[in-house]
C-alpha cells in the first residue's frame, strides 16, 4: 500500500487528508451501488483522479501561486517500491536542475527531462515519477528546475531549456544518445526546445518524447472543457496557466504554441495521450500537423486514461504498457542497429515514426 505524506501548514494537511477520504468513500459508495464514473478504470484511478481534480482547484483559489503550490504538495502518496535511484543535485557549473542515477543503470543513453504542471508548479509527485522513469528506462535523466511562471514568463523556461540543452551537448552527450522528453507543459517544452534547438542549427536528439504534451497554449478541440468531467486538470486551468505563461508581454499563441510552428527537419515525435484527457484533440491535431508537414510522428491514445496517467507506474496495465512503450522507443532510437519500429497497437491512432 502506497504511503500516504503530509507536510506543510496544519490546515492545509487537513485539508488535503479530508479530501482524500472523503473521495475514497464517494467514490467506493458510487461503485457500491453500480455507478463508476468510467466502467473501466480500476478504483485507484478514480480515487485519484478526482481526488487530484480538488487539489488542483482549490489550489488555484488561493490568493498567491506561492500558496497553491504549497497546498498542493500538502499531502501526496508515495509507493512502498521507492524507485532504486539516487537524486543528486546539479553542480554549480551545471544549470539548475537534479540528476537522476538509477542503481542498476543498463544505459548510455541521456534522457532530458522537463517536468509539468503548467509552468507554474514542480510538485513532490512529479519528482517521484521522474524517479520512477528513470527507473524502468534504466538510464540517467537530468530534469532542470526551469524557471516557473508567472513569477518568470516566456521566454524564461524556453531559455533554461535550451540551456540544458547545449549544456548536455557540451559535455560530451552524443546527440545520438540523447532524447528529449517531458510530460504535459513539460511536453510542450520538449517539442519547443527541439524546434529551437533544430532553428539554432544544433545537433539535433535522437528522439522527443511528449507525455499528454500542452501543444497549444490558446483554445483548440472539444475535449479541453468537455473531458472536464473525467480529468484531474481542467479546461479553464490551460487558459490560465496561458495568461501566467505569457506574463506582460503581447505574446499570440502562435508565438507560443509548437502546432503552430514549422515542424520539418524535427527528430522523430513519439506522442502518449490519455482519450480521457482534456488535451487529447490538440495532441492529436499536433500529431496531424507532424504528419502533414513529412515528420516523423507516432500517437498511441488509451482510449479510457486521463491526463499524465503514466504515473500509476506498475499499478495499471495501460501505465505499465504506455511506459514499456517508450522504453522500446527509446533504445530502437539510440541504437545503431535497429530502426524506430514500435507494434501497430490498438491504441495507435497515426504512426509515421517508421525510419
Amino acid at each position: 500500500m502506497p504511503t500516504t505524506v503530509t507536510q506543510g501548514p496544519f490546515s492545509y494537511r487537513v485539508r488535503g487528508l479530508t479530501n482524500l477520504l472523503g473521495t475514497t468513500f464517494q467514490v467506493l459508495g458510487r461503485r457500491a451501488v453500480g455507478r463508476p464514473l468510467v466502467k473501466e478504470w480500476p478504483v485507484i484511478v478514480e480515487i485519484a483522479t478526482l481526488f487530484w481534480r480538488k487539489q488542483f482547484n482549490h489550489a488555484f483559489s488561493l490568493k498567491s501561486i506561492a500558496e497553491g503550490r504549497l497546498y498542493f504538495d500538502s499531502v501526496y502518496q508515495q509507493p512502498d517500491d521507492i524507485p532504486a535511484v539516487d537524486v543528486v543535485p546539479s553542480s554549480p557549473h551545471e544549470p539548475a536542475g537534479d540528476w537522476y542515477v538509477p542503481r542498476h543503470c543498463t544505459s548510455d543513453v541521456t534522457l532530458l527531462y522537463f517536468h509539468g504542471g503548467g509552468y507554474s508548479f514542480y510538485a513532490e509527485v512529479s519528482r517521484l515519477f521522474i524517479a520512477l522513469l528513470a527507473e524502468w528506462m534504466g538510464t540517467r535523466i537530468f530534469a532542470p528546475n526551469y524557471r516557473l511562471s508567472p513569477e518568470h514568463p516566456h521566454p524564461a523556461q524556453l531559455d533554461d531549456g535550451m540551456a540544458a540543452y547545449r549544456f548536455l551537448l557540451e559535455e560530451g552527450v552524443q546527440p545520438e544518445q540523447l532524447v528529449v522528453c517531458g510530460d504535459s507543459a513539460g511536453g510542450h517544452l520538449a517539442l519547443m526546445t527541439a524546434l529551437h534547438a533544430l532553428n539554432a542549427a544544433l545537433p539535433l536528439p535522437a528522439l522527443v518524447v511528449a507525455l499528454s504534451p500542452w501543444t497549444d497554449t490558446g483554445m483548440r478541440g472539444a475535449s479541453q472543457f468537455g473531458n472536464d468531467i473525467y480529468d484531474m486538470v481542467q479546461g479553464y486551468m490551460t487558459l490560465q496557466f496561458s495568461k501566467w505563461l505569457k506574463g506582460q508581454h503581447p505574446l499570440s499563441d502562435r508565438e507560443t504554441s509548437p502546432i503552430y510552428h514549422a515542424l520539418q527537419g524535427l527528430p522523430p515525435i513519439y506522442l502518449q495521450a490519455g482519450g480521457k484527457e482534456i488535451l487529447v484533440d490538440m495532441i492529436r491535431d499536433f500529431a496531424r500537423e507532424v504528419k502533414g508537414q513529412g515528420g516523423a510522428v507516432r500517437l498511441d491514445v488509451w482510449e479510457h486514461m486521463t491526463h499524465e496517467f503514466h504515473a500509476y507506474g506498475n499499478l495499471i496495465p495501460e501505465s505499465r504498457q504506455a511506459l514499456n512503450l517508450v522504453k522500446q522507443a527509446i533504445h530502437q532510437a539510440t541504437s545503431s542497429k535497429s530502426k524506430i519500429n514500435l507494434p501497430h497497437l490498438p491504441q495507435t491512432e497515426i504512426d509515421c515514426l517508421i525510419e
